[in-house]
């Protein structure tokens, strides 16, 4: 499933972007299941650039989880965690902190 989704800036504003999360849902023969990826920095600590943006990630990082609370719910079983990648790792409900050093995330950017 690919289309838009609304995420939140840091000053409170709802912003569009498209891809924001892929949701793959299988209707397996032994038991549905379902993929859900990210695509943007808003669910992190820290920018892709790593710079830390407190607010945007208050303002997000909470309906993803809530996001994937429900697909745990909807599935009848807890989220397990997927590979981690260049530009972050699933933990619980959400995205792994950072390393931060001299305040400042790693910057990703040399991959996109």
């Amino acid at each position: 499933m690919l289309s838009s989704g609304i995420w939140v800036d840091a000053e409170g504003r709802r912003r569009c972007e498209y891809r924001l999360v892929e949701l793959l849902v299988s209707p397996d023969p032994i038991g549905p299941s379902a993929e859900l990826s990210v695509y943007h920095d808003v669910w992190g600590a820290c920018d892709f650039r790593g710079a830390p943006h407190p607010a945007v990630h208050a303002n997000n990082a909470p309906r993803l989880a809530a996001a994937l609370r429900d697909l745990d719910e909807m599935l009848g079983t807890e989220a397990e965690p997927g590979e981690a990648t260049y530009f972050g790792v699933a933990e619980g409900h959400g995205l792994k902190a950072p390393d931060v050093i001299d305040g400042l995330g790693p910057d990703l950017t040399d991959l996109m």
